[in-house]
């Protein structure tokens, strides 16, 4: 079972919606904003910028207690891998956490459970908290495979792994049908209601806690979370977060996000 820590999770996956000046507009008054906000204590937060922008983004949300991550990661350190980002470079550069997985790199860009396994190794070898994402496709669950999918994904990433006793094991499930298909796509993904995502997450937390005793994870879900769709979501008890992606680009929309998330949870 997840253990829920009084902290609601809310990680920004900004993708490339936002050019290098877009980022560091939207770092800067988001930093702003917290200023004036205050405590903020209930949340724990992480933007993932793209990576040309992921330095100054990570000073600035640093100064008011705002994470930083890479979006994916090559799997090993350094050498000639031309365009390849290690997990040890976003470590020095100031992340603390690391997408692994994510539903597009591993369909539009073929990404393999043996590729996320790599990865999941040397991110965890670099310091980083890796992000497990994990999750189906429209056809996968037509066709009543998403238990058998997910559960491969999950032990391919985790199977084996001595997990460090000083890192939270953090799996996003996303289903692949409920994301939107971006901006210029005109393609908006199938809602995936609260109830059902929550089901999903305990099945992750079951297969997890049998593969790794000991190791509670938090759980995310992400599948196009919106401002009025936040805080239904983080009412469930298997749901301590959420992995935004379009919604967290835009100021109003995130700060909505961030209102709605501090909502009581588990009613």
């Amino acid at each position: 079972m997840s253990t829920f820590n009084g902290h609601h999770y809310l990680f920004a996956n900004w993708k490339m919606y936002l050019d290098y000046d877009e980022s560091n507009i939207l770092a800067n008054a988001l930093a702003n904003e917290w200023r004036k906000q205050g405590d903020l204590s209930a949340l724990k937060m992480a933007i993932f910028p793209s990576d040309l922008s992921l330095y100054p983004v990570a000073q600035v949300l640093g100064d008011v207690g705002v994470a930083a991550g890479g979006q994916n990661s090559f799997w090993v350190d350094k050498g000639g891998y031309t365009g390849e980002i290690s997990a040890a470079m976003y470590k020095n550069a100031g992340c603390a956490y690391c997408l692994v997985g994510h539903s597009e790199r591993r369909h539009q860009f073929g990404e393999t459970n043996h590729e996320v396994r790599q990865k999941m190794e040397a991110v965890l070898e670099s310091g980083l908290t890796p992000v497990l994402c994990v999750g189906e496709t429209k056809e996968e669950r037509a066709q009543g495979k998403t238990a058998e999918v997910v559960e491969i994904q999950i032990n391919a990433a985790l199977d084996g792994l001595s997990w460090p006793s000083d890192r939270e094991l953090i799996i996003a499930y996303e289903p692949v049908w409920a994301i939107s298909k971006g901006a210029g796509k005109n393609e908006a993904g199938e809602h995936c209601d609260d109830a059902e995502a929550e089901r999903m997450n305990i099945f992750i937390a079951q297969k997890t806690t049998q593969l790794l005793s000991g190791v509670n994870p938090v759980l995310l879900f992400g599948g196009s979370v919106r401002p009025d769709t936040v805080a239904y979501y983080l009412k469930m008890p298997h749901i301590n977060g959420v992995l935004v992606g379009a919604a967290s680009t835009k100021f109003d929309s995130w700060m909505e996000i961030v209102k709605n998330a501090q909502l009581p949870a588990h009613n």
